[in-house]
């Protein structure tokens, strides 16, 4: 008799209900009223729930359409929506308006109260997530900014750019950052370890680059792709890292060994993202070709493949429990994918566009995306009604990696349901509303300036420079000092109505016409006057080599 097998454990509801006899095999205790599982609400009705009742005088409850879920779709009627239900979906919060071209990235300080987010328009901003929501502009990349991400402790912010460097921030009114060169083409992407040591970034150089955030300094390359590195992430553990580049390549790196240990190859086109689940088991690739895969990294698998969206993936983020994954797309959506069943079970809509980033708050409470359209709109989850630190209680093996993996690391409870028509529920918040009843924030514009000195990883010498853990840390006090104090007083002073503040922008953005109309004369006249040099020494020549003939 070999060892008994473990049991197969659902979620963990919030508040079991001891006292309630019926269960489903999904894990989730019925209510007392009801013989039907409550996700059937949001979801078809789960394999071995009694069938459902009519209701006296009424539609039969597994009956209600989507768009009775929740908010209606395009305004369209329909039954009012059980309370329960309408809590389950993700509720668009507000959109953020202040980027003047499309947002490249997203990401959320470790308190959820701040969010940055970069763009195109060469800046990245802070938003400070209030019932007075205030955004700060730090300008200080050349070009436009790729991507953007908090530091674990969020006293730090890293951005990436296609001026070829990335920099680090202190997220404070003074805008102080330092600039690291070392790629020689543009950065796509950049992401802090998760202790906050260790930098990592992808260039169109083909390389990968890891800095120490400490010393300020490049580690060490890897180049093994063979075409533009798209993105590169470390593991949770720090000790994996994984790229994806337009080689079709999905690589894993050993940060001890600094060599490639395994490649996933896609056939069917490139990933434009690649990430870790949180147990660090396996990684999610968003793929040009419309398909999102999870790929087994302890048994070179592909685990999942999902193909619901119209037009290329561009980002996905998973949720702190690991359960859920959310998609960004090029044909406007957003994805909401339950890992655990294997199915769709969430279509967002909303930005008027592609959608280019999407993240989850480190809590999993809210997620944020960001599109072509320059907004960033603010959602929060509900869908999520588990406690996952009871979860993992019940799952402890989750949190200990095995090998071979337990089955409930990531393989769906129920069979993949791709190929049956299963409609999603639709979430398509309209603005209109919003649009009048919250205004955009002020935007306060802050010039960055160079603390902490421009580093370059021509040597690997420790330099003299002071670490940006240290500057940070000993000016912790005043900097939040000040910075609290100057933007209380920026609060209390700016008070724009948004006819001038849109004027305003509208002269900004003369100005920057008008400078670079400026600078392309100036290099225009500076080769013409090269041109006229050349032709007076040419004529000079002509001279003298006639005067000697003569």
């Amino acid at each position: 008799m070999g060892p008994a097998k473990p049991p197969a454990l659902g979620p963990i509801p919030r508040s079991p209900a001891a006292s309630l006899p019926l269960r489903h095999r999904c894990g989730l205790a019925a209510p007392p009223r009801s013989r039907w599982c409550r996700r059937a609400r949001a979801r078809p009705r789960c394999r071995g729930a009694a069938p459902p009742r009519p209701a006296m005088g009424g539609p039969r409850d597994a009956g209600l359409e989507p768009a009775a879920l929740g908010r209606p779709r395009g305004g369209g009627g329909g039954p009012a929506a059980p309370m329960a239900s309408a809590l389950e979906d993700p509720v668009l919060l507000r959109p953020l308006r202040g980027h003047r071209a499309a947002v490249t990235g997203v990401s959320f300080s470790a308190d959820t109260a701040g969010l940055a987010t970069s763009s195109l328009d060469r800046s990245l901003m802070i938003w400070k997530l209030k019932k007075q929501c205030r955004a700060y502009k730090f300008v200080g990349h050349e070009e436009a900014v790729t991507s953007v991400q908090f530091s674990p402790e969020g006293r730090l912010l890293a951005s990436s750019s296609q001026d070829r460097t990335v920099r680090l921030w202190i997220p404070c009114i003074h805008g102080e950052s330092s600039v690291l060169k070392g790629h020689t083409a543009s950065v796509r992407s950049v992401s802090f370890s998760h202790d906050g040591q260790f930098l990592v970034s992808a260039s169109n150089d083909k390389s990968i680059k890891i800095w120490s955030v400490h010393r300020q300094r490049l580690l060490f390359s890897l180049f093994q792709h063979t075409h533009w590195v798209r993105c590169a992430k470390f593991s949770p553990d720090g000790r994996l890292i994984a790229s994806c580049s337009e080689d079709k390549s999905v690589k894993i790196w050993d940060t001890t060994n600094k060599t490639c240990i395994d490649s996933f190859i896609d056939y069917g086109g490139f990933a434009n993202f690649a990430d870790f689940n949180p147990s660090g088991t396996c990684i999610a690739s968003a793929g040009s070709n419309h398909t999102v895969k999870l790929w087994d990294i302890r048994m070179n698998k592909l685990l999942q493949h999902y193909r619901v969206h119209r037009a290329g993936v561009n980002c996905v983020s998973f949720h702190p429990s690991g359960n859920y994954l959310i998609t960004a797309s090029s044909d406007g959506t957003l994805k909401i994918l339950d890992l655990l069943e294997g199915r769709l079970i969430y279509t967002l809509h909303g930005h008027k566009g592609p959608v280019l980033f999407v993240a989850f708050s480190k809590g999993g409470e809210k997620f944020a995306s960001g599109g072509a359209d320059g907004q960033v709109l603010l959602w929060k989850t509900n869908f999520d009604s588990f406690d996952y630190k009871e979860v993992l209680k019940h799952h402890i093996r989750r949190i200990h990696t095995d090998d071979p993996p337990h089955l409930l690391d990531i393989y769906p409870r129920s069979p993949h349901l791709h190929d049956e028509k299963l409609q999603s529920v639709e979430v398509n918040p309209t603005f209109d509303v919003t649009d009048t009843q919250t205004p955009d924030p002020p935007v306060v514009e802050i010039t960055s300036s160079l603390a902490f000195g421009t580093l370059d990883d021509v040597s690997h010498e420790d330099l003299q420079y002071p670490p940006a853990s240290v500057l940070a840390t000993s000016s912790k006090r005043k900097s939040e000092d000040e910075s609290e104090s100057a933007m209380h007083n920026v609060d209390k002073q700016i008070d724009i109505s948004p006819s001038l503040g849109n004027a305003l922008e509208n002269i900004v953005e003369q100005l920057d016409v008008l400078t670079l109309t400026i600078s392309i004369l100036e290099q225009r006249l500076t080769l013409t006057e090269d041109k006229l040099k050349e032709c007076l020494e040419n004529q000079q020549k002509i001279v003298l080599q006639g005067r000697q003939e003569e």
